[in-house]
C-alpha cells in the first residue's frame, strides 16, 4: 500500500485532559440485548455497603467481539513479558447490581 493510501485510513483520535485520567474500576458488569452489549465498570470499596457504576459503555455485538479480541491479545502480550496474571476468585456478589436483566 503507497505511503498515501496509508494516511488516507489513518484516524486521527483526541484524547481530552478530563478523559485523560480515567476511571478506577474493580469490577465489571455486562448485560446484553439482541443489538447491544452493555458494560458497567464499577468501584467497590472495602467497608461500603453500596457500589457505583463509574462508567459505562455501551458496544454493538461485532465491537464487543472485536473487545474481546483485542483484551486476549493484549493479555497474551503481556504475560509473555510480565508472566501470567493470577486469576484471583471475586467474592460473591448479587448478580442483578440493579441494572437490567442480560436478554439473549
Amino acid at each position: 500500500m503507497a505511503d498515501n493510501q496509508r494516511k488516507d485510513k489513518q484516524i486521527n483520535i483526541e484524547l481530552g485532559a478530563d478523559v485523560a485520567d480515567g476511571v478506577y474500576s474493580n469490577l465489571a458488569i455486562i448485560t446484553h440485548s439482541h443489538t447491544e452489549f452493555v458494560v458497567d465498570f464499577v468501584r467497590l470499596m472495602p467497608g461500603v455497603p453500596k457500589a457505583k457504576v463509574k462508567s459505562r459503555v455501551i458496544l454493538t455485538p461485532q465491537h464487543a467481539k472485536r473487545l474481546m479480541k483485542a483484551l486476549k491479545e493484549n493479555i497474551a502480550k503481556f504475560e509473555s513479558v510480565h508472566g501470567p496474571i493470577k486469576d484471583i476468585e471475586a467474592p460473591g456478589l448479587p448478580m442483578n447490581l440493579g441494572g437490567p436483566a442480560a436478554q439473549a
